[in-house]
């Protein structure tokens, strides 16, 4: 990926971030969740979790509006961490999270209807995509993000998390998702999409290049 980025010009500011090796600063951020009364265990089915751990892949398959099952039947959540648990964070029902997005304007989205609770920490000790990404942000000093048009809904979850850590808001542009001549998705996982598979079959980097420029013309 790094080679990739490199061939078409595009540089970074070393260190490379390591979320493995940054698991401390989870903790301590879900721990502090859990002791404010945000967080609570969950023990729903491993079908579920599977779609709560990752970014979503398209709007069509973002993780479903959680039920409350775990929520109701909790009571006075724990305040220390139960070994081999999952956690949800708790949303606050009826709200309507808004913000301004650089390129899409603006955006709102209720709490308990368009997004439940969602996972935050793993039974197998390792947090959400949805946890490390705010810590991670607070943490390098990210003031603007920049990423996929799948991920409004993300965004909304983020911001609830960084008003319950305390930590700065951040600024966000959602891109339209770059497609092919079938509208499908350009992503990762088709690897006959991929940039390097460009490359492989000939193509300039001046090409590569002026491909996305189409694209955000169109």
């Amino acid at each position: 990926m790094l080679e990739d980025c490199a061939w078409l010009g595009i540089g970074w500011t070393p260190p490379m971030i390591v979320q493995s090796e940054r698991l401390a600063l989870y903790r301590e951020a879900f721990e502090r969740l859990l002791a404010s009364g945000y967080a609570y265990p969950c023990t729903c089915s491993r079908r579920e979790l599977t779609q709560m751990v990752q970014a979503p892949h398209e709007d069509t398959d973002d993780e479903p509006v959680y039920s409350g099952k775990c929520r109701a039947g909790n009571g006075a959540t724990p305040h220390t961490i139960q070994p081999g648990m999952n956690y949800r964070f708790r949303v606050p029902d009826g709200e309507t999270i808004g913000f301004r997005d650089a390129n899409m304007g603006e955006q709102a989205f209720a709490a308990g209807k368009d997004f439940g609770d969602f996972l935050i920490w793993r039974k197998d000790a390792l947090p959400s995509y949805q946890l490390a990404c705010v810590v991670d942000d607070a943490a390098m000093h990210i003031t603007e993000v920049v990423r996929g048009a799948d991920l409004l809904k993300s965004t909304a979850r983020q911001i609830l998390l960084q008003r319950a850590l305390g930590l700065p808001g951040v600024s966000y542009f959602h891109a339209q998702l770059m497609c092919d001549e079938h509208g499908v998705r350009l992503a990762k996982r088709h690897d006959a999409l991929a940039i390097r598979a460009l490359r492989q079959r000939g193509l300039a980097r001046d090409e590569v290049l002026q491909m996305i420029a189409d694209h955000t013309q169109a």
